[in-house]
């Protein structure tokens, strides 16, 4: 397939989009991470600026592991110029040995068990349906980008570092095609199909009557994601309604930034907002991005493709 050069710029853009809007998500929702909608009414009445502090005690801008575990991920592909699941795992190990300001428990476990035992896939676990897995699906996304077969594949084998569970595998795939169709100019209406079909596969995704919660549960995390999606009209007013559901609200902000950032487009994005991000955090994802997308499928020509797989299952 052949792309012409304004789409191709537009495709560029929207993935640039899509990664900053991860860490934007992630910056703002750190702040009410943990917090209940009452607590954040309390002390913000609504949470809306990227302020830091948080339980993490974070500086205005700074990001945590979302944004960290994806830009591990990015890191491995660029280097590489193609899927390298071992890379991935290493950096992971970097990553840990770094000691981030903040590491799941699920991701540490996973982490540990390559370490230990070069482990590319945790067994399947009932208790491994997090969110850990879909909060690193921008990478993904924007690198297999025009073979949804690839997409289906990297999903999983990067999920299963760490995660390894039906939903979350579910959950991991939903996501990097509603970033992949959002990157290709799909309107509202084509986001939700994907969604209902997710939902006819695993009908606890049902989101119509949100109750609310917005937990580290994957299932906790979607609904609270697609809710605040289909129910608001722009950027600003997505990642506001996410976060001010506290809760995993770093994690629920950085699915519906990666998400809606890809949906609505760079100029979207309040300005305060981005000024606000870590700049060299800024600066990492949109080059991470537009790098990621050169190698996807629509867009690499053969010399920049170097490698398709490097580990993991072929």
């Amino acid at each position: 397939m052949t792309v012409s050069p304004p789409k191709k710029d537009a495709i560029l853009s929207r993935a640039r989009a899509a990664f900053l809007g991860l860490a934007i998500g992630d910056a703002l929702g750190a702040t009410t991470e943990f917090m209940t909608p009452g607590e954040i009414r309390v002390q913000f009445k609504v949470h809306r600026k990227i302020v830091g502090g948080g339980w993490l005690n974070l500086k205005p801008g700074q990001v945590t592991d979302d944004t960290e575990m994806s830009l591990c991920i990015a890191r491995a592909l660029t280097a590489a110029g193609g899927w390298d699941l071992q890379g991935i795992a290493e950096n992971f190990v970097g990553w840990m040995r770094s000691k981030p300001i903040d590491i799941g428990s699920t991701c540490r476990k996973g982490i540990r068990d390559y370490m230990r035992k070069g482990q590319l896939e945790t067994p399947c676990n009932e208790w491994d349906a997090g969110n850990g897995a879909v909060m690193r699906m921008a990478p993904v996304a924007l690198f297999t980008l025009g073979d949804e077969t690839l997409l289906r594949q990297c999903s999983l084998e990067q999920a299963r570092i760490t995660h390894h569970h039906p939903l979350s595998d579910a959950a991991c795939i939903t996501v990097g095609r509603m970033v992949q169709q959002a990157l290709l100019g799909a309107d509202r209406f084509d986001l939700h199909t994907i969604t209902r079909e997710l939902v006819e596969t695993h009908p606890n995704f049902q989101f119509n009557n949100y109750r609310g919660n917005a937990t580290g549960y994957v299932v906790d995390t979607l609904q609270t994601v697609f809710h605040f999606l289909f129910s608001t009209a722009t950027f600003e007013e997505c990642l506001v309604g996410v976060v001010n559901q506290g809760g995993d609200a770093d994690t629920t902000g950085a699915i519906a930034g990666m998400i809606a950032g890809a949906f609505y487009g760079l100029d979207a994005f309040p300005r305060r907002w981005v000024k606000k991000m870590d700049p060299v955090i800024r600066e990492e994802v949109e080059a991470a991005a537009a790098a990621l997308v050169r190698l996807s499928p629509l867009l690499a020509s053969s010399g920049e493709r170097r490698a398709t797989l490097r580990g993991g299952s072929r």
